[in-house]
């Protein structure tokens, strides 16, 4: 599990790179990047408050390096107050 200050969604990889997405760690951020078909169900997920998973690694590979969940929860105004 990594937490991070911000998150980057990069819908520019090619479908011919041989991942099925890619993610990293930028200053205290993490950014992933998926293909414009990915990219599109992510944006439907967003908009329809759904959650979300991008699998990440090698399209050949036997078991996925890793998974970036996308989790709606319950909104606590009482976190960070004052």
């Amino acid at each position: 599990v990594t937490g991070a200050s911000f998150f980057v969604f990069s819908g520019a990889l090619k479908a011919s790179s041989g991942f099925l997405a890619k993610s990293s760690i930028v200053e205290d951020g993490v950014m992933v990047q998926i293909t414009a078909e990915n990219m599109d169900s992510l944006r439907q997920a967003l908009r329809e408050m759904k959650d979300f998973t991008i699998t990440c690694g090698k399209v050949d590979a036997e078991e996925p390096q890793e998974h970036v969940h996308i989790q709606w929860v319950e909104d606590d105004k009482n976190f960070s107050k004052g």
